[in-house]
């Protein structure tokens, strides 16, 4: 049965509902800005209330499909919980189901193949503090070195070791992991970083030409990032005030992802 009110599934909680609704929009958002992957890449949310479960996916779907109830409801084993006829990719629940594992703030894990991102992540010294959006993550980037494809168990253990308590990791030669308290939060993570990640590449490739990069010193790059992370004067988490801009749009164009 369905709640005709909401288009929910009185199957469903409500609160899972709106999580499901938050994460099919972040779905949406990566595929609208060209951030995705075809039918790869995964965005993983925890189900409110219940720490071992979390919404991932249905494997084969592009990111602008997904909706809030095609989303597959599973365990941090890779289970499915709920009776659906969709599967899900089993790199998925290695790299997310140990993050979400092993920190209660890693409510939403974001895993992406965008361009800029992947491209720094090959590079040895990841992101550089070259633009504003940079700042952000100065220092405060981590670095998972590429081991063939997330299928192996064992990875796990150096996955959250390598993270720590970052909140971005460039996983090398392969692309970028956001975590995010909120899905609006993980998404943002990831547009800032893809914004600086782009600039330094066009501005790396500038140098080819002589061009000089002008970086700013350690004291003003970290207390730029401070204060991002610090949410100093009128700055907000990541997506508190970005996010509900993006939802708007999202409804200006069609709220199919609410189904």
């Amino acid at each position: 049965m369905t709640d005709h009110y909401s288009g929910r599934p009185t199957h469903i909680s409500e609160t899972e509902w709106e999580a499901r609704v938050d994460l099919a929009a972040c779905y949406r958002m990566v595929a609208r800005l060209g951030m995705d992957d075809l039918i790869y890449n995964h965005i993983s949310m925890r189900v409110p209330g219940h720490d071992g479960q979390f919404l991932l996916n249905p494997y084969g779907f592009l990111f602008e499909e997904i909706t809030a109830s095609s989303l597959v409801r599973i365990d941090t084993e890779g289970n499915k919980l709920d009776d659906t006829p969709y599967a899900v990719n089993k790199a998925a629940f290695v790299i997310h189901g140990a993050i979400h594992n092993a920190s209660h703030d890693a409510a939403c894990v974001l895993h992406t193949h965008s361009d800029a991102s992947t491209a720094v992540s090959c590079q040895e010294g990841g992101l550089l503090p070259l633009s504003q959006f940079a700042m952000r993550f100065y220092q405060r980037q981590a670095f998972h070195d590429y081991e063939g494809v997330a299928i192996d168990l064992a990875e796990q253990e150096r996955i959250i070791s390598h993270l720590g308590d970052n909140r971005v990791m460039l996983m090398r030669n392969h692309g970028i992991l956001t975590v995010g308290r909120t899905p609006g939060e993980a998404f943002m993570l990831l547009y800032y970083f893809e914004r600086a990640a782009r600039i330094q590449l066009d501005l790396q490739a500038a140098t080819a030409s002589g061009t000089s990069l002008v970086i700013p010193p350690h004291d003003v790059c970290e207390k730029a990032a401070r204060q991002f992370w610090e949410s100093k004067g009128d700055i907000l988490i990541a997506g508190e005030r970005e996010w509900p801009a993006f939802l708007r749009q999202l409804d200006r164009e069609g709220s199919d992802y609410r189904q």
